[in-house]
């Protein structure tokens, strides 16, 4: 039993636990280029997860949203193949911070794959440990959440975390980073 269906429980049927692949049957297969190119004329925020695990880990996504205030919760969707995923299975925790537009070398970098591992991958980035968790909160973001993993879903290559929040607060910045047709734009300030 993985962690995901220890956390999944019997809530979810089987076919639909961490683990189970979703196949598309009889649908028609679509290029991979073209699909992120549609998929990318959504408009996004972008946020870093961060976990804890023997040493911090951090990624960029725009693929996080609200889901529920009563009680709070919040998602995100992670490649089951990134580092933190597996470290956000184990210790059940996470947190989120939403990029202020200043921050965009920040979602270059946790976006990359060669940037350092371990310790060193936060030795250069303003971060504090989160007040209930110690996860790291980046310093400077709109906005940030500490969470709890309340479920785990299949989403094909990734899994979707639904977060209980446990703790949140706002940020220093002042308008938000987006992310539209695969570049990093900013909101003009007074344009809404």
């Amino acid at each position: 039993m993985t962690s995901a269906d220890q956390i999944l429980g019997s809530t979810v049927p089987a076919e639909l636990r961490s683990g189970t692949r979703i196949q598309a049957v009889g649908e028609p297969r679509h290029e991979r280029g073209h699909l992120r190119s549609v998929f990318g004329a959504f408009a996004t925020g972008i946020t870093v997860v961060t976990a804890r695990g023997d040493a911090p880990l951090g990624m960029t996504a725009n693929s996080f949203t609200s889901v529920s205030l009563e009680p709070p919760l919040n998602l995100v969707c992670v490649d089951r193949t990134a580092a933190i995923h597996d470290v956000i299975l184990r210790d059940q925790v996470f947190a989120v911070s939403v990029l202020s537009s200043g921050q965009e070398p920040l979602a270059t970098y946790f976006a990359s794959h060669s940037r350092p591992r371990g310790e060193e991958e936060f030795a250069l980035v303003d971060s504090v440990p989160g007040p209930r968790t110690g996860v790291p909160v980046l310093a400077g973001a709109l906005a940030w959440m500490e969470c709890r993993l309340a479920a785990v879903y299949d989403g094909g290559d990734h899994s979707i975390f639904l977060g209980s929040v446990l703790d949140l607060g706002h940020g220093t910045g002042e308008h938000a980073l987006l992310f539209h047709g695969g570049r990093f734009h900013r909101l003009l300030p007074g344009a809404a």
